[in-house]
């Protein structure tokens, strides 16, 4: 373990720099509170997705980085901003016409549609500690709806009271001059209709702790600010949710970044100590356009889990978080191959390269053994010439391959032999497109059918690869014109995998009966 957190202190893996950065809060004086406080937030007014996931699986593994690196206990909480006001009805619920009455009122406050539980923010609420529980993380759940009715928020809401000055003059700097006008840092929700009210205030007393306004209906209407009678604009919550719970750090993406000066000031406008921040960049759907929720553009957790498992996902969350990246259902098989690379690499690597190994971030209780016998993308090439559409049809060839891999020994593998048969069917066969080949890659084709024909040696990788790399260095210039003619001629694809391997893994006659096949047209 000393090596390890000596590794860790000069790691340049990202979740190390940041737990560095965040232990250096504490260097002089250990935290009052006796713990290092996680945070990440959820809007409960939507199901959890994509962008849920990773801002807690990539906040998990800096809290586990800092764990390897102090003794300061940690906790992380994931707090639901459940008070809201429901500003329109989801467009993906039943009895949306019932919601309608229920507008602006907050989410705890709304019926279920589904009628499943006590309100709609408690069936989201349920949704998201299933959706964290399903992927194993460890988090404590508050819900803003109890954090602010049972008088846990009371303080900091005081001396929000007390500070409205200097808070408003935070806000107002941010915001266009229409919007000054009518602006507050207080919602005050109406004690009978129980809606949020977005109404300026006439005049805040701090000594009661009470708020006077008008409401929509010109009444004038007094609350005390305490007791979850009023909740506070989302930018004042943040940064005074930071400072009523004592929040070390928390993340967000890009689109946050422009606020973090007004978080920063509010919480220290309240007294609290602003937390160490990571933004990360946004996923970017095919078209290189941001991924929306309610657009819908891009790849869900679950459209990702349908080909491949969770752990190649945390790999695409682990890489690269500050540069922003395409999501799309062509990056799953890179990052499966890659996943399964760096966990064959781990056991053999000092502490200092399994510190910077995505798979120690990924599995902080002990990296799995890779059972993987060959790689995704692999399969996905020998399915699609295989045509095969059952998992015993490409382990058949896997078998010849690797006699000692089977179902139950590689579980891993049976798994991705799964995933790549669905993957094939919805991706790579729909997109398949063979060409004729010319006369010199005709000529080269021959060549290799010629050499693998007298070729009598084990299925290696590597002494089939010389074969084919020794048919293409005489003939082409660049030698990556006769590896695309192959993917292109006999895969009907632009790109493919490392081809002694897959004649290996396809076998030597098998590879010759295709290579007659593409010469005699029968792809084109």
């Amino acid at each position: 373990m000393s090596d390890l957190r000596d590794a860790a202190m000069t790691s340049k893996a990202w979740p190390f720099e940041e737990a560095r950065r965040l232990l250096k809060r504490y260097e002089k004086k250990a935290p009052e509170k006796g713990y290092v406080l996680f945070e990440t937030g959820y809007g409960p007014s939507g199901l959890p997705h994509i962008g849920t996931f990773g801002e807690v699986l990539r906040t998990t593994m800096i809290r586990r980085a800092f764990e390897v690196i102090s003794d300061i206990p940690t906790r992380l909480i994931c707090f639901s901003d459940d008070l809201d006001g429901m500003r329109k009805v989801p467009g993906n619920v039943p009895n949306r016409e019932a919601l309608a009455e229920h507008l602006q009122k907050p989410l705890t406050s709304v019926p279920d549609p589904f009628g499943t539980h006590e309100s709609f923010g408690h069936h989201n609420n349920a949704m998201l500690r299933r959706f964290l529980d399903t992927f194993g993380f460890e988090y404590e759940f508050i819900s803003a709806t109890e954090f602010y009715r049972t008088g846990q928020f009371d303080e900091v809401l005081l001396r929000a009271a007390e500070r409205y000055d200097a808070i408003m003059k935070v806000m107002l700097k941010s915001l266009r001059e229409e919007r000054q006008q009518t602006y507050s840092i207080f919602l005050p929700i109406h004690p009978e209709t129980g809606r949020v009210m977005y109404v300026p205030m006439k005049h805040v007393d701090a000594a009661n702790g009470t708020i006077t306004f008008d409401t929509d209906e010109g009444e004038e209407m007094t609350l005390p600010v305490t007791g979850g009678n009023v909740k506070l604009q989302w930018k004042p919550d943040f940064g005074a949710r930071w400072a009523a719970l004592g929040v070390d750090f928390e993340m967000y993406g890009k689109d946050h970044s422009t606020n973090t000066p007004i978080y920063d000031s509010i919480c220290e406008i309240l007294g609290g100590r602003k937390p160490e921040h990571f933004t990360y960049e946004l996923f970017l759907d095919e078209n290189g356009q941001k991924i929306s929720k309610s657009s819908g553009n891009g790849i869900s957790i679950d459209e990702w889990l349908t080909y491949a498992a969770t752990e190649s996902l945390s790999y695409f969350m682990y890489a690269k978080p500050k540069t922003a990246k395409r999501m799309h259902f062509d990056v799953i098989p890179k990052a499966v191959d890659e996943y399964h690379q760096q966990l064959r690499a781990y056991p053999a690597q000092d502490a200092a390269a399994q510190a910077a190994n995505p798979v120690f971030h990924i599995h902080p209780e002990g990296v799995p053994e890779s059972r993987m016998v060959v790689p995704f993308s692999m399969l996905l090439n020998l399915a699609s010439v295989a045509g095969a559409e059952r998992k015993d049809q490409l382990w058949g060839f896997i078998q010849r391959y690797a006699p000692k891999a089977s179902a139950e020994t590689n579980p891993d593998m049976d798994a991705a032999v799964g995933y790549a048969l669905r993957y094939y069917e919805d991706f790579v066969k729909p997109a398949k497109v063979y060409r004729a080949p010319t006369d010199l890659e005709r000529e080269a084709l021959e060549d290799l059918k010629a050499q693998l024909a007298a070729y009598d040696g084990p299925l290696d990788d590597e002494a089939l690869q010389s074969i084919v790399y020794a048919v293409g260095r005489d003939r082409f210039d660049p030698l990556r014109d006769w590896f695309r003619a192959l993917y292109e001629v006999l895969l009907g694809a632009s790109q493919g995998p490392r081809f002694g391997g897959f004649i290996a893994l396809y076998g030597v006659d098998e590879t010759q009966a295709l290579i007659d096949d593409a010469l005699a047209g029968k792809f084109v």
